[in-house]
């Protein structure tokens, strides 16, 4: 509470992050509770869904619903998610479900369904695409130029890790997109598992790590030619 109030105060954003499915029912009720009370003018207070789960767009859609109905700005960042293969181990040993998406086209298809809703409901959320897709990215774009909605919305923005997709962050800066890298720190037994998972989310994109080694490459023979 005291952090929350904080970040209002100086009206700095404050992201929740997402953990596994056991952990994540208590982090969403408090987050939201949260909201409720910091997020009535603007979004300060934002949940992580994560669409590796076949169950987070119907979530995002209840609120959504929930932020209408107390009248509060859903604080949303969307992200596809990098726990799958210990959520799949812990629900076969445990004998239930698996909560992941059966593949990731599914999994593509919800993360653009909830950018898409998202924009179309900006009276209510405040958005921040958190992805190293291209193809989301665009089409986060596209959704906003579709509903003459200006780039630079308050209630939107878009963040890559730092070193990641600088190709991505850097002509989203030059249009005119709200935009940042973002830097994990703390303690190393700590950031280095967060950036493992990292660099298997990236390199589940098809082709996309090959994609900026070839991008650096060029950039690199350009300034050389232009030096």
């Amino acid at each position: 509470m005291r952090v929350c109030e904080k970040a209002a105060e100086k009206n700095i954003g404050m992201l929740v992050d997402a953990e596994e499915t056991w952990i994540q029912d208590p982090v969403d009720a408090l987050v939201m509770l949260m909201m409720d009370s910091f997020n009535k003018e603007n979004p300060i207070i934002y949940n992580t869904i994560q669409h590796y789960r076949h169950d987070r767009l119907m979530f995002l859609k209840d609120c959504i619903d929930a932020a209408k109905e107390r009248n509060f700005i859903l604080g949303v960042k969307l992200v596809r998610g990098a726990y799958m293969e210990k959520e799949r181990k812990r629900a076969e040993e445990e004998g239930y479900a698996s909560p992941i998406q059966p593949d990731k086209i599914s999994s593509d298809r919800d993360f653009d369904a909830g950018v898409a809703l998202c924009i179309t409901n900006l009276d209510r959320v405040g958005l921040l695409v958190a992805s190293h897709n291209e193809h989301s990215n665009m089409l986060a774009v596209e959704k906003l130029q579709q509903n003459n909605i200006p780039f630079n919305h308050p209630h939107v923005n878009f963040s890559q890790l730092y070193g990641m997709s600088d190709n991505i962050t850097f002509n989203l800066a030059k249009a005119g997109c709200n935009v940042s890298k973002y830097l994990p720190f703390g303690p190393i037994e700590d950031v280095i598992p967060y950036l493992m998972r990292r660099a298997q989310e990236n390199t589940s994109v098809k082709g996309q790590t090959g994609r900026e080694l070839g991008l650096i490459e060029k950039e690199l023979k350009r300034r050389r030619v232009a030096g």
